[in-house]
């Protein structure tokens, strides 16, 4: 077991070294790949060192360098060493993180990247955090606590009666909302018909006049709105504040969908893109964006913990806890989870505070050096830049598509393609730590190249 773990941590330390160095691209196509996987299975069983180096040359054609500095595809961060060396010594000691009785050190290390995490992003002391996959799971999470919230306060029991027969809950989300929290919506039995979308300004944030027009004065019911802090094509944020406060007049619960531009709220420079998050009843955020932790890393949080664990938690008579105090699994859909805030303990640590806001403000300069660049090169840019994300248009529709895919041919650097306002961009998420000026350059090298091709 000694000598297999040292050789596959060596293997994954050689390919993050190989990181700058490597196409951004898969070198194999799809079907390449399953036909090196495609092998049968035999009736004995191997030797894990064998089988090891046949799932690394198998593997290695297909690996897109998305942990490297020039990839800029979907808010994808990469893996800070302490977190990388953080799960590789989490698989080894294989905890199972779901309370304090069957891992107290999962306990200890998420009770307290918890209170920081709060910390960093001004999110109340006192709110829970479940420790959740991602923003998927953490709009879900989010938004069954608020189920359970509001129709609690209408005097019916959703978690024992269900939704049928239930009073209405009147659910607000923007137009441009992120496509996770309809589907969180359909998980959680509302369904999408229950939406009344909300209009969105230029940026894609939501228009407060619209969003006070659309809340009924005569009926004070069950109430839930859905914000967004970071707009998943140009970074906007929703006017936090003033939608709070206009909900909380109303009773209603207010969610944020905070997965990558929540971050905006440890910086100086972009506290203000935020202000007022704090006044919300839940947040979802991800850890393997722009905080640069291992996949699956997100973050639930909930102003009211008991409505939180009512919506989450279960009771079985073999479960044995900790009695009236909450347990990790209580904030969290998954049973059985590995110890995910020991990556989250120790990225934390090795950035510390001042290394958080120097990443979210490094990587807003550098979504501005792209633009700044591009727009240069004589390129539309679609959006305006407020933190990490940037859209480019290279003339029509199909010329832009035709440029992102030479761009992700080239391997240089790898952006993907999005839909906005009808039109075709080119969308630069920008949020790896290791992304540079030079990175940035080399980049806009290739992309003016493949335009100009």
């Amino acid at each position: 077991m000694e000598h297999l773990l040292r050789v596959a941590a060596a293997h994954a330390a050689d390919y993050r070294a190989s990181l700058t160095d490597r196409p951004v691209r898969a070198r194999l196509s799809g079907a390449e790949l399953k036909a090196g996987f495609a092998r049968p299975l035999g009736a004995a069983g191997r030797p894990a060192s064998d089988v090891l180096a046949d799932l690394v040359e198998a593997a290695d054609g297909g690996l897109v360098a998305s942990a490297g500095p020039r990839y800029f595809g979907f808010v994808n961060g990469g893996s800070l060493p302490s977190a990388t060396a953080a799960e590789i010594v989490a698989t080894g000691w294989d905890q199972n993180g779901w309370n304090g009785v069957l891992s107290p050190t999962a306990a200890a290390a998420e009770e307290t990247a918890g209170t920081w995490l709060k910390d960093v992003l001004g999110i109340p002391a006192t709110a829970s955090t479940g420790f959740v996959t991602g923003a998927q799971a953490g709009n879900t999470v989010g938004l069954a606590a608020a189920r359970n919230h509001v129709l609690a306060q209408a005097g019916w029991d959703v978690e024992r009666l269900g939704l049928a027969g239930a009073p209405r809950v009147r659910i607000l989300a923007s137009e441009e909302r992120h496509g996770t929290i309809d589907r969180s919506l359909r998980l959680l039995g509302f369904g999408t018909e229950a939406i009344t979308p909300v209009r969105t300004d230029a940026q894609g944030a939501l228009d407060i006049e619209d969003l006070s027009q659309k809340l009924d004065p005569g009926n004070k019911g069950p109430l839930i709105v859905c914000l967004q802090a970071g707009n998943v094509n140009t970074g906007a944020v929703d006017p936090l504040e003033a939608a709070i406060a206009l909900v909380r007049a109303y009773g209603g619960w207010t969610h944020i969908d905070g997965a990558f531009g929540l971050w905006a709220a440890a910086s100086p420079r972009t506290k203000h893109l935020v202000k007022g998050l704090e006044g919300a009843d839940s947040w979802s955020c991800d850890g393997h964006k722009w905080l640069n932790l291992p996949y699956d890393s997100g973050f639930a949080f909930c102003a009211h913990p008991t409505s939180h664990a009512a919506a989450m938690s279960y009771r079985a008579p073999y479960l044995v806890g900790a009695g009236d105090v909450y347990e990790l699994g209580d904030f969290t859909p998954e049973s059985s989870r590995r110890a995910r805030g020991l990556a989250v303990w120790a990225g934390l640590q090795e950035l510390g505070r001042d290394g958080v806001t120097e990443l979210v403000d490094r990587c807003c300069e550098l979504a501005r050096r792209f633009a700044d660049q591009l727009a240069a090169a004589g390129f539309e840019i679609g959006n305006d830049v407020v933190l990490n994300q940037v859209l480019v248009s290279y003339g029509d529709d199909a010329t832009t598509d035709r440029v992102i895919e030479a761009v992700q041919r080239g391997g240089v650097c790898w952006m993907g393609g999005t839909t906005w306002h009808g039109r075709r961009y080119m969308r630069i998420s920008v949020s790896n730590y290791l992304t540079t000026a030079a990175d940035v350059d080399l980049s806009v090298e290739a992309i003016t190249a493949a335009a100009s091709a």
